[in-house]
Protein backbone atom coordinates (compact mmCIF):
# COMPACT_ATOMS: atom_id res chain seq x y z
CA UNK A 1 0.00 0.00 0.00
CA UNK A 2 1.15 3.57 -0.41
CA UNK A 3 0.55 6.35 1.63
CA UNK A 4 0.38 10.06 0.38
CA UNK A 5 1.91 12.47 2.92
CA UNK A 6 2.67 16.31 2.27
CA UNK A 7 6.01 15.81 0.31
CA UNK A 8 6.54 12.37 0.02
CA UNK A 9 4.88 8.54 -0.73
CA UNK A 10 5.63 6.00 1.84
CA UNK A 11 5.47 2.00 1.04
CA UNK A 12 3.76 0.09 3.66
CA UNK A 13 2.48 -3.29 4.44
CA UNK A 14 -0.20 -3.75 6.69
CA UNK A 15 -1.83 -7.11 8.70
CA UNK A 16 -4.54 -7.91 11.26
CA UNK A 17 -7.08 -5.26 13.08
CA UNK A 18 -7.21 -4.05 16.21
CA UNK A 19 -4.39 -2.28 18.48
CA UNK A 20 -1.95 -0.90 15.85
CA UNK A 21 1.72 -1.74 16.18
CA UNK A 22 4.13 0.66 14.16
CA UNK A 23 7.47 -0.80 13.46
CA UNK A 24 10.18 0.95 11.49
CA UNK A 25 13.54 -0.98 10.13
CA UNK A 26 16.80 -0.34 10.11
CA UNK A 27 19.63 1.84 8.22
CA UNK A 28 19.30 0.50 4.68
CA UNK A 29 16.69 -3.21 5.18
CA UNK A 30 13.73 -2.57 4.42
CA UNK A 31 9.96 -3.75 5.88
CA UNK A 32 10.95 -7.20 5.57
CA UNK A 33 13.38 -7.37 8.35
CA UNK A 34 10.35 -5.94 11.10
CA UNK A 35 7.96 -8.28 9.16
CA UNK A 36 9.97 -11.46 9.56
CA UNK A 37 10.91 -11.02 13.17
CA UNK A 38 7.06 -10.28 14.12
CA UNK A 39 4.32 -11.71 12.54
CA UNK A 40 5.51 -14.78 13.42
CA UNK A 41 3.66 -13.40 17.42
CA UNK A 42 0.39 -12.88 15.77
CA UNK A 43 -0.03 -16.20 14.54
CA UNK A 44 -2.04 -17.21 17.96
CA UNK A 45 -2.59 -13.40 18.54
CA UNK A 46 -5.55 -11.69 17.87
CA UNK A 47 -6.51 -7.94 18.06
CA UNK A 48 -3.47 -6.37 16.38
CA UNK A 49 -2.92 -4.66 13.00
CA UNK A 50 0.80 -4.33 12.13
CA UNK A 51 2.15 -1.83 9.86
CA UNK A 52 5.50 -2.09 8.23
CA UNK A 53 6.68 1.06 6.51
CA UNK A 54 9.31 1.72 4.20
CA UNK A 55 11.38 4.68 5.41
CA UNK A 56 12.28 7.02 2.76
CA UNK A 57 15.31 5.66 0.45
CA UNK A 58 15.21 1.95 1.45
CA UNK A 59 12.42 -0.33 -0.27
CA UNK A 60 10.01 1.07 -2.15
CA UNK A 61 9.69 4.22 -0.32
CA UNK A 62 11.65 6.70 -2.85
CA UNK A 63 14.57 8.90 -0.77
CA UNK A 64 13.45 12.22 -1.86
CA UNK A 65 16.49 14.86 -2.11
CA UNK A 66 14.96 17.74 0.58
CA UNK A 67 15.14 14.71 3.16
CA UNK A 68 19.03 14.85 4.31
CA UNK A 69 19.04 15.10 8.14
CA UNK A 70 17.50 12.00 10.64
CA UNK A 71 15.30 15.51 11.79
CA UNK A 72 13.57 15.47 8.90
CA UNK A 73 13.21 11.54 8.89
CA UNK A 74 11.60 11.79 12.53
CA UNK A 75 8.96 14.33 10.41
CA UNK A 76 8.02 12.00 8.20
CA UNK A 77 7.87 9.05 10.57
CA UNK A 78 5.41 11.28 12.72
CA UNK A 79 3.45 12.45 9.51
CA UNK A 80 3.16 8.40 8.30
CA UNK A 81 1.86 7.44 11.99
CA UNK A 82 0.01 10.74 12.11
CA UNK A 83 -1.81 9.31 9.38
CA UNK A 84 -2.13 5.87 9.17
CA UNK A 85 -3.59 5.68 12.94
CA UNK A 86 -4.97 9.19 13.49
CA UNK A 87 -5.34 10.33 16.77
CA UNK A 88 -5.17 6.82 18.24
CA UNK A 89 -3.44 5.31 20.77
CA UNK A 90 -0.26 3.04 19.39
CA UNK A 91 2.77 0.48 20.20
CA UNK A 92 5.94 1.07 18.42
CA UNK A 93 8.84 -0.93 17.75
CA UNK A 94 12.15 -0.11 16.27
CA UNK A 95 15.10 -1.58 14.79
CA UNK A 96 18.77 -0.06 15.06
CA UNK A 97 18.19 3.31 12.94
CA UNK A 98 14.58 1.83 13.30
CA UNK A 99 15.05 2.27 17.28
CA UNK A 100 17.08 5.77 16.92
CA UNK A 101 13.39 6.98 15.74
CA UNK A 102 11.17 5.10 17.96
CA UNK A 103 12.41 6.41 21.24
CA UNK A 104 11.93 10.18 19.29
CA UNK A 105 8.80 9.05 18.33
CA UNK A 106 7.54 7.91 22.04
CA UNK A 107 8.54 11.40 23.33
CA UNK A 108 6.95 13.39 20.51
CA UNK A 109 3.61 10.92 20.86
CA UNK A 110 4.45 9.83 24.61
CA UNK A 111 0.50 10.37 25.29
CA UNK A 112 -0.53 7.89 22.88
CA UNK A 113 2.00 5.38 22.59
CA UNK A 114 1.38 2.25 24.77
CA UNK A 115 4.43 0.03 24.56
CA UNK A 116 7.96 0.33 23.22
CA UNK A 117 9.95 -2.45 21.39
CA UNK A 118 13.85 -1.60 20.79
CA UNK A 119 15.47 -4.34 18.71
CA UNK A 120 19.62 -3.82 19.07
CA UNK A 121 18.66 0.56 19.05
CA UNK A 122 20.89 3.10 17.46
CA UNK A 123 21.68 4.85 21.03
CA UNK A 124 24.72 6.92 19.63
CA UNK A 125 25.12 8.10 16.29
CA UNK A 126 28.67 8.81 16.00
CA UNK A 127 29.87 5.43 15.50
CA UNK A 128 33.43 6.67 17.01
CA UNK A 129 31.75 7.20 20.44
CA UNK A 130 30.08 3.86 20.83
CA UNK A 131 31.35 1.20 22.80
CA UNK A 132 32.01 -1.67 20.51
CA UNK A 133 33.11 -5.30 21.05
CA UNK A 134 34.87 -7.05 18.89
CA UNK A 135 33.52 -8.63 15.66
CA UNK A 136 33.68 -12.98 16.38
CA UNK A 137 31.61 -16.05 15.20
CA UNK A 138 31.19 -18.49 17.76
CA UNK A 139 28.90 -21.12 15.80
CA UNK A 140 30.22 -22.12 12.00
CA UNK A 141 28.78 -24.44 9.39
CA UNK A 142 31.36 -24.85 7.50
CA UNK A 143 29.93 -27.67 5.25
CA UNK A 144 27.34 -25.08 4.20
CA UNK A 145 29.14 -22.33 4.43
CA UNK A 146 31.67 -23.71 1.69
CA UNK A 147 28.25 -23.87 -0.41
CA UNK A 148 27.98 -19.69 -0.68
CA UNK A 149 29.72 -17.99 -3.16
CA UNK A 150 33.16 -15.92 -2.37
CA UNK A 151 30.68 -12.63 -2.40
CA UNK A 152 28.04 -13.80 -0.07
CA UNK A 153 29.91 -15.69 2.39
CA UNK A 154 32.34 -12.41 2.85
CA UNK A 155 29.08 -10.97 3.25
CA UNK A 156 27.45 -13.16 5.69
CA UNK A 157 30.77 -13.93 7.71
CA UNK A 158 31.52 -10.15 8.46
CA UNK A 159 28.05 -8.90 9.94
CA UNK A 160 27.22 -12.37 11.78
CA UNK A 161 28.07 -14.50 15.20
CA UNK A 162 25.99 -17.65 13.89
CA UNK A 163 27.03 -18.78 10.31
CA UNK A 164 24.47 -21.53 10.00
CA UNK A 165 21.84 -22.22 7.21
CA UNK A 166 19.61 -21.67 9.35
CA UNK A 167 20.72 -18.22 9.87
CA UNK A 168 21.40 -17.63 6.24
CA UNK A 169 18.17 -18.47 5.30
CA UNK A 170 16.32 -15.53 7.34
CA UNK A 171 18.77 -13.23 6.66
CA UNK A 172 18.73 -14.20 2.40
CA UNK A 173 15.18 -13.87 3.27
CA UNK A 174 14.44 -10.68 5.28
CA UNK A 175 17.24 -8.85 5.26
CA UNK A 176 19.51 -8.63 2.39
CA UNK A 177 17.02 -8.09 -0.57
CA UNK A 178 16.58 -4.21 1.57
CA UNK A 179 19.94 -3.97 1.83
CA UNK A 180 20.15 -4.93 -2.08
CA UNK A 181 17.70 -2.36 -2.92
CA UNK A 182 18.60 0.43 -0.78
CA UNK A 183 19.13 4.26 -2.38
CA UNK A 184 22.88 3.97 -1.59
CA UNK A 185 23.40 7.47 -2.74
CA UNK A 186 20.72 9.30 -0.44
CA UNK A 187 21.85 7.44 2.61
CA UNK A 188 25.27 7.81 2.07
CA UNK A 189 24.68 11.95 2.14
CA UNK A 190 22.20 11.70 4.93
CA UNK A 191 24.50 9.72 6.97
CA UNK A 192 27.14 12.65 6.18
CA UNK A 193 24.89 15.36 6.46
CA UNK A 194 22.57 14.41 9.39
CA UNK A 195 22.67 11.02 10.85
CA UNK A 196 22.48 12.58 14.17
CA UNK A 197 19.43 14.56 15.12
CA UNK A 198 19.81 17.90 15.77
CA UNK A 199 18.63 17.91 19.47
CA UNK A 200 20.18 15.85 22.25
CA UNK A 201 17.63 13.19 22.36
CA UNK A 202 18.98 12.05 26.00
CA UNK A 203 18.07 15.43 26.97
CA UNK A 204 15.10 15.60 26.06
CA UNK A 205 13.65 11.99 27.09
CA UNK A 206 11.23 11.88 29.38
CA UNK A 207 10.52 9.41 31.86
CA UNK A 208 8.75 6.02 29.95
CA UNK A 209 6.45 4.66 31.81
CA UNK A 210 4.93 1.79 29.61
CA UNK A 211 5.53 -1.78 28.83
CA UNK A 212 9.26 -1.62 27.79
CA UNK A 213 11.62 -4.12 26.36
CA UNK A 214 15.49 -3.38 24.80
CA UNK A 215 16.60 -6.41 23.50
CA UNK A 216 20.30 -6.27 22.67
CA UNK A 217 23.47 -8.59 21.07
CA UNK A 218 26.75 -8.86 23.65
CA UNK A 219 28.62 -9.74 20.13
CA UNK A 220 26.61 -6.80 18.12
CA UNK A 221 30.03 -5.20 16.93
CA UNK A 222 27.80 -2.37 14.81
CA UNK A 223 25.72 -0.51 17.71
CA UNK A 224 26.75 -2.62 20.39
CA UNK A 225 25.01 -3.62 23.78
CA UNK A 226 26.60 -1.37 26.66
CA UNK A 227 25.37 2.52 25.09
CA UNK A 228 21.53 0.77 25.86
CA UNK A 229 22.52 0.01 29.12
CA UNK A 230 23.02 4.22 29.95
CA UNK A 231 19.46 5.44 29.17
CA UNK A 232 17.91 2.51 31.26
CA UNK A 233 16.75 4.86 34.12
CA UNK A 234 14.07 6.89 31.89
CA UNK A 235 12.20 3.31 30.92
CA UNK A 236 11.08 1.73 34.56
CA UNK A 237 8.87 -0.60 32.84
CA UNK A 238 12.04 -1.86 30.47
CA UNK A 239 12.62 -5.30 30.27
CA UNK A 240 16.26 -4.92 29.03
CA UNK A 241 17.71 -8.55 27.90
CA UNK A 242 21.60 -8.79 26.60
CA UNK A 243 21.92 -12.24 24.69
CA UNK A 244 24.83 -14.05 24.19
CA UNK A 245 25.73 -15.68 20.68
CA UNK A 246 23.80 -12.45 18.97
CA UNK A 247 24.87 -10.23 16.93
CA UNK A 248 23.15 -7.33 14.95
CA UNK A 249 20.26 -9.65 13.54
CA UNK A 250 20.13 -11.24 17.25
CA UNK A 251 16.09 -11.69 16.23
CA UNK A 252 17.50 -14.48 13.88
CA UNK A 253 20.39 -15.43 15.62
CA UNK A 254 18.83 -16.12 19.42
CA UNK A 255 14.83 -17.08 17.01
CA UNK A 256 13.67 -18.44 20.66
CA UNK A 257 14.70 -16.07 23.13
CA UNK A 258 14.09 -13.22 20.99
CA UNK A 259 10.68 -14.73 20.19
CA UNK A 260 9.62 -15.19 23.93
CA UNK A 261 11.02 -11.92 25.15
CA UNK A 262 8.77 -10.38 22.99
CA UNK A 263 5.63 -12.42 23.37
CA UNK A 264 6.10 -11.72 26.73
CA UNK A 265 6.69 -8.14 26.05
CA UNK A 266 3.19 -8.14 24.15
CA UNK A 267 1.70 -10.04 27.40
CA UNK A 268 2.71 -6.65 29.23
CA UNK A 269 1.02 -4.01 26.81
CA UNK A 270 -2.30 -6.11 26.87
CA UNK A 271 -2.54 -6.27 30.20
CA UNK A 272 -1.58 -2.48 30.54
CA UNK A 273 -4.09 -1.50 28.15
CA UNK A 274 -6.98 -3.18 29.54
CA UNK A 275 -10.35 -0.97 30.38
Amino acid sequence: MKCQLDKITVYYESFGEGRPLITLHGFAPDHRLMKGCLELMFKRRKGWKRVYPDLPGMGKTKGEPWITSSDQMLDVVLEFIDKVVPNQHFVLAGESYGGYLARAVAQKRRNLVDGLLLICPLIIADRKKRVLPEHQVLARDSAFLSSLDRVDLRDFESGHVVLTRRVWNRYRKEVLPGLKSADYAFLGRLEKEGYAFSFDLEACTQIFEKPSLFVVGRQDASVGYYDAWSVMQKYPRMTFAALDRAGHDLQIEQEKLFNALVDEWLDRVEESTQP
